[in-house]
């Protein structure tokens, strides 16, 4: 068995994509009417004041746009700090087990309990601005049954998967992918799916079986 003991690497750059997609969201916000697109001119007595009135129309609907963009920064940012707080916690919890597995310790089926269940709660939440997917869906609908003694082999193998997602190209290079790379790129992210999509399943199984184990120790 090899579990290594990893320090948690710099997040920042893990929320480069989650912001370039929903800042896409946000483009159109304050934007007005092209040129051109006034009233066309009239004769009546009271087009001073239909002009004034269409005025105070765009001067309350820039106000609108700019309490809406300014709205859309608050949850992106909120989005950013959840993001790189779930992906750095992961590989603490991470870091947890693996040190116990490679002191030998008796297995807790408490503590391992707790540590999937919140591995797969964070997990679960950066799927959701991660939308991961596979090719065979049927693959990751239900989570495998765990055998007592295979607990320790399965958290050896999450620890790996951990390794694998949190290393990934897709979230450590995000902001340097060049043009050349670009289906190098979309292998790295499917590769993040696939192991985004197992942490989800194998943390669930884990945290279901040491559950039932519990009331054994």
């Amino acid at each position: 068995m090899h579990c290594r003991v990893i320090s948690c690497p710099s997040v920042a750059r893990l929320s480069v994509t989650l912001l370039f997609c929903l800042c896409i969201a946000a483009t159109t916000l304050g934007q007005g009417k092209p040129a051109g697109a006034g009233p066309p001119p009239n004769n009546n007595p009271n087009v001073g004041d239909r002009i004034r009135q269409i005025d105070e129309g765009r001067l309350r609907g820039a106000e609108t746009n700019a309490g809406l963009e300014e709205e859309n920064q608050k949850r992106l940012q909120a989005a950013i700090v959840n993001m790189k707080d779930d992906y750095k916690r992961i590989q603490v919890l991470r870091n947890d087990i693996a040190r116990n597995l490679v002191a030998r310790k008796p297995t807790e089926y408490k503590l391992v309990a707790e540590q999937s269940a919140e591995i797969n709660k964070r997990a679960s939440r950066l799927n959701v601005y991660m939308q991961a997917h596979v090719t065979d869906e049927r693959k990751q609908n239900t989570a495998d049954e765990i055998k007592n003694e295979e607990m320790v082999g399965a958290l050896v193998k999450l620890c790996k998967l951990i390794d694998s997602f949190t290393e990934n190209p897709a979230l450590k290079n995000a902001a340097t992918v060049d043009s050349k790379d670009i289906s190098k790129s979309k292998e790295d992210k499917a590769n993040a799916d696939r192991d985004l999509l197992a942490i989800i399943k194998l943390s669930a199984s884990i945290q279901k079986k040491s559950g039932s184990l519990i009331v054994s120790q």
